[in-house]
């Protein structure tokens, strides 16, 4: 009996390969933490205000598809004119990421991986803040898109601004 040929394997639609991020490690890169008010000898009176100031970057480390991601927080707390403590936090984390097209890759870096890690970051502010002195501070959660598309946004502006007019 002769062979059959095969029919040709109907082509199968191309499934993307899923994005991979794998969280290597993660630390705190640099920290300072100022009592103000116990270095001035004063109780702070009143409810205080906290201002939050976010900063994020991200580079590439080493050889293949590793990036270093950080966090850079600022936390300076105050009860009227005086202030009370600073709070001063790069946070980083190490990631492998693979299958993300490059030009998605900076948004990726940018606000996938600071979600992963900013659980961490908030549990050490609140231990800082309660070993500080003072009652925990837990930070609202941060919206990293938000945070991306207003950068984005910021640089467009002061692009516009230095363009040589015609």
């Amino acid at each position: 009996m002769a062979d059959e040929a095969k029919p040709e394997a109907a082509a199968a639609p191309k499934v993307p390969t899923p994005p991979v991020l794998k969280v290597l490690s993660q630390y705190v890169r640099d920290m300072s933490f100022e009592n103000v008010s116990a270095q001035k000898g004063k109780n702070p009176e009143g409810q205080p205000k906290f201002n939050v100031q976010v900063g994020l970057d991200a580079k590439k480390k080493g050889e293949g598809n590793n990036y270093e991601i950080v966090i850079k927080l600022n936390v300076t707390a105050t009860a009227g004119e005086d202030k009370i403590f600073i709070l001063e936090i790069e946070y980083a984390g190490l990631f492998l990421v693979d299958n993300v097209p490059e030009p998605q890759m900076h948004a990726f870096l940018l606000i996938e991986c600071p979600r992963q890690i900013f659980p961490y970051l908030r549990r050490i502010v609140s231990d800082i803040t309660h070993d500080g002195g003072f009652p925990p501070l837990n930070l609202d959660t941060i919206d990293f898109l938000s945070l991306y598309r207003q950068e984005l946004s910021r640089r467009a502006q002061a692009e516009a601004k230095t363009a040589p007019k015609n």
